[in-house]
């Protein structure tokens, strides 16, 4: 079937073919089809929508775009991907308290989209870090580190790489069957055993509504295991940062401090063992909820989980001694200042997407796809829902290369902020979906 005409009938509301579909996605990744005719494609799903059966086919069709892997190796291969929010570095974490307990964990991630986070650009502010390495190396750390974390390479998914590039760019990323097949196609690709999966739902995430939350996991359920995947999610609140920073480096110095023992951030660490204990459930090392979130918080007090890190850094080609020297290796921004509100009160609610905004406007994130990033800037030390706020107090740190982007920053920070009477305090754990 020709582009356009795959196009029109998706544009017109009518189920596509499984071969029709794979066919349009092996001219995505050759280059056969043109820029415009994805972005019409885009945006055609974004409104028409896709079946199950459209979206498993999407799917495998573009995992099936490049090499598809296969593991032997002496434990469960897992993985967790997150939707995207704000101030999100489980992964940084996870992935390394899941491979000192026993699992292999070869996690495929993204860069940033829209106004999130993305942990591809949070490792690039590591000095050496292959975020992009060739298989036999990805191979050759998952095996050695018992973690690797990754972006795409050019064999794995790359109609996926070319499409989630177009959808930030063309106001298509909230589509959930697009965002549905560029996670898993990603996960499938990478030759995983066990997934669970973060939908974030809240003023930082692309859902913002519970509906649209429960809609995307049960997609991304539904499609992983009718793709052959186990899978199950979790949907976490996302109206506050998660950690209480929001800039590549300055998240990455973040889960060193975590994973060192000297940061303890509750809602971090909840959030962290809940889908941890997911995955060691579903491999059977564990049986039991209770059980599996202390084996994990063991894995992390323990310091395991830290030298699991250290490894992985130092397979991918960063230094040998990130962990405890990372205050060294990470770049700081020269401008470093606080941003108070003037007001007296609670922090009683955050707009927490323009959080991203303000780090996108301090150079950490991109408006079009060719952007470069500044790895040292961002936000740190944020105020959380409910913190009692007096007029001098900061709301957050802000780290700039310019006066000029500090100043532009402090003004959407301020405006994020709304302070008033308390708020009421929110569960991390919104809903668990199974397949």
């Amino acid at each position: 079937m020709l582009p356009q005409e795959l196009i029109r009938r998706k544009r017109d509301g009518a189920s596509l073919k499984r071969g029709d579909v794979k066919d349009f996605i092996d001219g995505l990744a050759s280059g056969a089809v043109s820029e415009g005719q994805v972005a019409a494609f885009a945006m055609a799903v974004f409104f028409r929508g896709m079946s199950r059966e459209e979206a498993v086919g999407l799917t495998l069709a573009m995992r099936d775009s490049g090499a598809v892997l296969r593991w032997d190796l002496p434990g469960p291969v897992v993985d967790k991907h997150s939707s995207g929010g704000i101030g999100d570095n489980i992964s940084l974490m996870l992935a390394p308290m899941l491979a000192a307990c026993g699992c292999y964990v070869p996690m495929i991630s993204g860069r940033g989209l829209g106004h999130t986070g993305g942990t591809l650009d949070k490792l690039d502010s590591i000095p050496g870090y292959a975020t992009q390495p060739g298989l036999d190396l990805f191979r050759r750390a998952t095996r050695e580190a018992g973690c690797a974390i990754i972006g795409q390479t050019a064999d794995l998914a790359p109609a996926d790489k070319r499409l989630y590039g177009i959808r930030d760019v063309t106001a298509t990323v909230e589509s959930v069957p697009l965002i549905t097949a560029s996670i898993l196609s990603k996960k499938l690709a990478a030759g995983l055993g066990h997934l669970v999966l973060d939908v974030k739902m809240g003023s930082g995430a692309f859902m913002t509504r519970m509906a649209d939350a429960e809609a995307l996991a049960e997609s991304l359920v539904d499609v992983a295991n009718g793709a052959g995947l186990p899978a199950t999610a979790l949907i976490t609140g996302m109206s506050e940062p998660l950690a209480p920073c929001a800039g590549n480096a300055l998240e990455v110095a973040h889960a060193a401090e975590f994973l060192l023992g000297r940061r303890g951030d509750a809602r971090v660490m909840d959030i962290a063992l809940a889908l941890g204990a997911e995955l060691l459930l579903s491999a059977g090392i564990e049986q039991e909820q209770t059980a599996a979130r202390a084996r994990l918080a063991a894995a992390l007090a323990s310091g395991k989980a830290a030298e699991h890190f250290d490894r992985m850094v130092r397979a991918l080609g960063g230094p040998g001694d990130f962990l405890s020297a990372h205050a060294r290796h990470l770049a700081a921004a020269p401008i470093i200042r606080p941003v108070c509100s003037g007001q007296q009160g609670f922090v009683s609610s955050i707009h927490t997407r323009e959080l991203g905004l303000a780090v996108i406007e301090l150079g950490g994130g991109r408006r079009v796809a060719s952007d470069a990033i500044d790895h040292r800037v961002g936000l740190s030390e944020l105020l959380g829902n409910g913190a009692r706020v007096e007029p001098s107090q900061p709301l957050c740190l802000v780290h700039a290369a310019s006066e000029e982007t500090f100043n532009r920053a402090a003004e959407i920070v301020k405006s994020a902020y709304v302070i008033g009477g308390p708020a009421a305090a929110s569960a991390n754990i919104l809903a668990r979906i199974a397949g």
